[in-house]
């Protein structure tokens, strides 16, 4: 099917719903290099034109990447709700961005309708909006999961404390979680990516997250963020494990190229779902996203990115994902150029993946070859946290000396609370009272920097986690 608008005497043909969503998006590095965004600004806006007028059944009519090649297409054309669709059934991609931002649409309207929506509806309405409009809409929706605490609800920000070390080196990684702790961060996740990806090491730094959590007794769940091939090796062994990571795309040749598919994130969710360590839930899944992933793979199809990070969150979804994030900036400038492209990029894929009804957290964060500074991170996560992010990055001073890229620190989660309001996952929060590093109001105790006691005495107890046989072979 032809698609075109006329703007004056120049008439624009776009060739399928495919080549219409590339040329509708708002500018980005990954779609000029692929040769598939628009050739001007009036050819975008005549693509938009024409968008806003294409029925939103049309997507279930029409798949942008085909349908008997790909089990991701499968996946989000078989799994479609069409009871749940029903109220929107009639509605053009325009008229559902107008649904959005009315008071017709709620939060309790929005959460019954995600079923029904696919993310090519979620990326070609995105395309339509401003960035007020990203963060209005996804604001409305809200998305709570549950292991060992209660992640998403109303009024709250969750943080994953992020404790990289670039040996794996265990002293500093318990020095950076006992600092974040202190800060009030880790309430997502106290998630380390390894250095190494050797099963030994991965096996010691799940035991060291246990341990921690488990002698502080902190309602948290850890997570190493390592295949999921040797996470399933090591739930085989018995290592503790609570959260089950992978990083996964839009694509099933993208997929593939991480070393995935359906089949074993099954597996794997199967698996982490037996161990039953969640005490509140038992959504243990969490994956990483982000634009780019399937272009730098060369398993794209054509289609734009932004277009197939949406369907990386039908991915996610269908696993019940207790925390999804997209490392927006992380992939580089050969994808999100600058910094105003991270910030659209950050707002659209929190607005998608909220929509498609998933726990939808943001790396702020940029690589330092690219066109962006602390100063767009600071901008970017003050949207995002007004349009209720579900979570952030905690890294100690923004800064990962592992991976070589910035992100927000422990402080910068301090910052957006206090401008919001926002508090912390209600068992975290009572967790950090008890503790003394908290007082009733979840305000951090002390002032100008000053730790209390309790704090102190952490400290000194804990800067040395005792090591255990394996641990000490690992190193």
């Amino acid at each position: 099917m032809v698609y075109r608008h006329t703007i004056d005497a120049t008439s624009y043909v776009f060739d399928d719903l495919r080549d219409l969503l590339a040329k509708a998006s708002p500018p980005r590095a990954g779609d000029r290099l692929a040769g598939i965004a628009a050739a001007s600004a009036e050819q975008m806006v005549a693509a938009r034109m024409a968008l806003a007028d294409v029925p939103l059944a049309q997507f279930l009519r029409q798949a942008v990447v085909p349908y008997e090649a790909d089990e991701v297409t499968r996946l989000i054309l078989d799994s479609h709700d069409g009871a749940a669709f029903a109220p929107v059934a009639s509605l053009t991609v325009g008229g559902f961005r107008d649904f959005l931002l009315s008071d017709a649409a709620t939060t309790e309207g929005l959460r019954k309708l995600t079923p029904g929506i696919t993310p090519e509806m979620a990326a070609g309405v995105c395309k339509l909006m401003r960035n007020q409009d990203l963060i209005l809409a996804a604001k409305k929706c809200q998305v709570t999961t549950a292991f060992r605490n209660t992640i998403g609800l109303s009024g709250r920000m969750s943080t994953r404390l992020q404790p990289n070390h670039p040996f794996d080196e265990i002293r500093g990684i318990t020095a950076s979680i006992l600092d974040g702790l202190l800060l009030g961060s880790g309430d997502a996740c106290i998630g380390i990516n390894p250095a190494s990806d050797d099963p030994a090491v991965i096996g010691s730094l799940l035991r060291l997250l246990d341990e921690i959590i488990g002698r502080l007794e902190i309602p948290t769940q850890g997570c190493v963020l390592t295949h999921v091939t040797t996470t399933l090796k090591l739930i085989g062994e018995g290592v503790p494990v609570d959260l089950v990571f992978q990083s996964i795309a839009g694509t099933e040749a993208a997929n593939r190229s991480f070393g995935v598919d359906l089949a074993l994130l099954r597996e794997a969710h199967d698996a982490g779902r037996a161990l039953s360590r969640g005490t509140v839930g038992d959504q243990m899944m969490y994956f990483e996203t982000g634009q780019g992933s399937a272009l730098s793979a060369n398993a794209h199809h054509g289609v734009d990115q932004q277009t197939l990070e949406a369907r990386a969150y039908a991915v996610a979804r269908a696993f019940s994902p207790l925390l999804v994030n997209s490392v927006v900036g992380f992939i580089g400038p050969e994808y999100l150029y600058d910094g105003k492209e991270i910030i659209r990029a950050g707002l659209e894929d929190h607005f998608c993946g909220k929509l498609l009804g998933l726990p939808l957290g943001v790396d702020v964060c940029y690589t330092n070859h690219a066109e962006a500074d602390q100063d767009d991170m600071d901008n970017l996560l003050t949207l995002l946290a007004a349009a209720g992010v579900t979570f952030i990055m905690g890294v100690p001073g923004a800064d990962d000396v592992m991976l070589n890229y910035q992100s927000t620190s422990f402080h910068d989660a301090l910052y957006v609370r206090d401008l919001f309001g926002l508090k912390r996952a209600p068992e975290f929060d009572d967790w950090l009272v008890r503790a003394g590093l908290a007082d009733a109001s979840s305000r951090l105790a002390g002032n100008a920097g000053l730790l209390p006691d309790f704090a102190s005495r952490l400290i000194e107890q804990n800067a040395s986690i005792i090591r255990t046989e394996a641990t000490d072979a690992a190193f």
